[in-house]
């Protein structure tokens, strides 16, 4: 383990995210700007945990409320470094998801997992859901 702190982000430190993120998503620095600048529109968030001064995890949160899930925090790609994972981190990311839920008043917290991911998330009490997600390309 290593001493962590995991808080928000604040805009002039989304740069620093991109190499952590990119490490996940195939996107240009530019293009991830853009996309965190467009979704802060709906609350979403960027979370970061650090070692120090050094950033090791990066977490995406936006509270929703929906009709079939009623008022729930969504987690939006939380990735470790590579070189840093299985030292704490993601689960100090998801313990500040939970913090932030219950203070928000939310529900539920609800996130998509990569296959090689659901044993962490099973491990920290998260369970499938009945509704699967589908997807269907406009362009």
């Amino acid at each position: 383990m290593i001493a962590l702190t995991v808080r928000r982000l604040a805009p002039t430190e989304w740069r620093s995210a991109f190499p952590i993120i990119s490490q996940l998503r195939e996107l240009t620095e530019e293009e991830f700007l853009r996309r965190v600048q467009r979704q802060t529109f709906s609350g979403y968030e960027l979370v970061g945990a650090f070692d120090g001064q050094r950033i090791v995890g990066v977490m995406g949160v936006r509270p929703v409320h929906t009709l079939a899930r009623g008022p729930h925090l969504h987690i939006d790609d939380l990735v470790v470094d590579k070189t840093c994972r299985k030292t704490g981190a993601g689960r100090a990311l998801i313990d500040f998801a939970d913090k932030e839920g219950r203070v928000r008043g939310m529900g539920a917290i609800f996130l998509d997992a990569r296959q090689e991911a659901i044993p962490f998330y099973e491990r920290l009490d998260f369970a499938f859901h009945a509704a699967p997600s589908m997807k269907k390309p406009l362009a």
